[in-house]
């Protein structure tokens, strides 16, 4: 059996993690937009709560469901053994405290952001500069960046466990999967094939060898 550390969802959630720079560029440039009509506590906690609230609660609660992407999701009922395995590692306190820990790194960041703001002012020139229209795109990218950051953090905690620990667990059930966790996206009956359909015909049909 396949080491479930080369199952090809995690990897493309860690790789997602080069998203949140992109981002947090994003917020910084939409905080620049405008001139400030709310006093700068105000301001940051309108972003923040946009942007970490209700992933944070998702991840504390409901974790999300990492076996989907590109807005489908796998079946539960079509998980081996192995991927409802990956699930028991998902929704444990350990992730909880590193997303909690994850959203407070991210507003402290905003803090800063919120610090170079005057640095990139004119950067900013070219966008409309209507306030509060630049507040919801920030508070937008910073949702996004925590997302991005949320989910490879989650995922990181499976690739660190070790064989024998990994092997010692219970698969999820298929009823605890739908009860206890966050299921984004319209379920399919697979998702990798999809997204590299050239890499499943080649894995399907292989080539004969020369002779």
């Amino acid at each position: 059996m396949a080491s479930f550390r080369s199952e090809p969802i995690l990897w493309i959630h860690v790789a997602g993690l080069a998203a949140t720079p992109i981002f947090l560029v994003m917020c910084l440039l939409f905080l620049s937009v405008g001139e400030p009509l709310l006093p700068v506590w105000v301001e940051l906690f309108l972003v923040a709560s946009i942007g970490v609230i209700p992933l944070l609660w998702m991840q504390l609660h409901r974790p999300f469901y990492i076996f989907a992407i590109l807005g489908v999701a796998l079946k539960p009922e079509n998980l081996t053994e192995q991927q409802r395995k990956i699930l028991c590692l998902i929704n444990t306190k350990l992730n909880r405290f590193l997303s909690l820990a994850a959203a407070i790194l991210l507003i402290g960041v905003l803090w800063q952001l919120y610090q170079m703001v005057p640095q990139v002012a004119n950067l900013a020139k070219f966008l409309p500069q209507w306030r509060s229209l630049g507040l919801l795109l920030a508070a937008l990218a910073f949702f996004a960046s925590n997302l991005f950051l949320q989910i490879p953090v989650s995922v990181a905690r499976v690739l660190v466990t070790n064989d024998t620990e990994f092997a010692a667990l219970e698969p999820l059930s298929l009823e605890k999967i739908k009860q206890d966790f966050t299921i984004l996206g319209v379920r399919v009956n697979q998702i990798i094939p999809q997204l590299f359909p050239s890499l499943s015909r080649m894995n399907t049909n292989p080539q004969k060898p020369l002779k």
